[in-house]
């Protein structure tokens, strides 16, 4: 008898430690550990779903309105009157990125209006994304620089349109403002630049395609020295050798006499 009973007790001792022996964890410590083990992983998917925001355009008060009697730039409220616009057409030929380098680094703002035919070719869109990579404003000028007023509605609008979506494809915009080659616009051509949302565009003095100022010296001159040169002046040049070699000359020239250069960003455009 007290041997059965002595190996019924360690039968049950035996059965007692087998169900003791178990490497399940207190409930409170499993929940905890659940718990941090979640907070991992929520905090692991949260900084996987930063979101990186893409830097905002900045934009810039308007300080400057276009006067269509006599295309000159008119300041509003404490805008200071005398200043001038520097404009470049018939670019990015041969000498554009260098005129866009020299006004860059003399502080110099400026718009550069584009030919279509000039920026087909990879060398010529590279061309424009550098102008405008540097921070100046891009003008359309037509797709081959033809006379509006001897096309017709549908060659217009092809010579405008082109541009622009070439333009838009390169730098991620549409031209702001157009200019018409020789000046010369139609009513049709008008309406389609207002419908674009481009302000229109002409000039008030210009020279550098005239024999007698194709060299720095003299161009330099007559461009800082002219009966034209007043306040909001809407000054013509071109991409050209000559009118290259003469920036500096003339915007140091105006500065000399007291003219800011108005930054196209602060030109009112078409609401």
């Amino acid at each position: 008898m007290k041997k059965t009973t002595w190996i019924l007790f360690t039968a049950i001792i035996l059965v007692l430690s087998a169900c003791g022996v178990s490497e399940e964890k207190p409930a409170a410590q499993k929940e905890s550990e659940e718990t941090t083990e979640v907070t991992s992983d929520e905090k692991v998917e949260v900084t996987q779903e930063v979101v990186v925001e893409e830097p905002v355009e900045e934009t810039k008060e308007p300080l400057y309105e276009l006067n269509p009697a006599n295309w000159t730039l008119q300041p509003f409220g404490d805008a200071n009157p005398k200043a001038v616009l520097l404009t470049i057409d018939d670019a990015p030929d041969k000498y554009a990125v260098e005129m866009a380098k020299t006004l860059k680094a003399l502080n110099a703002p400026a718009i550069f209006f584009v030919n279509g035919h000039f920026i087909e070719t990879d060398e010529g869109k590279a061309k424009l994304k550098e102008i405008y990579d540097m921070g100046f404003a891009i003008g359309n000028h037509t797709q081959t620089h033809a006379n509006l007023k001897d096309s017709s509605e549908d060659q217009q609008q092809e010579e405008i349109l082109k541009v622009n979506e070439t333009v838009e494809a390169v730098i991620g915009e549409k031209p702001k403002f157009f200019r018409a080659p020789y000046g010369i616009n139609t009513d049709f051509s008008k309406s389609l630049v207002q419908r674009e949302g481009m302000l229109l565009m002409n000039w008030t003095y210009g020279y550098d395609w005239e024999k007698d100022y194709m060299n720095a010296e003299s161009l330099t001159d007559i461009m800082v020295n002219t009966e034209y040169l007043t306040d909001g002046a809407n000054l013509l040049m071109h991409d050209r050798k000559w009118t290259a070699e003469a920036l500096t000359g003339i915007v140091e020239g105006l500065r000399t006499k007291g003219y800011d250069l108005i930054d196209p960003h602060t030109i009112k455009g078409i609401e």
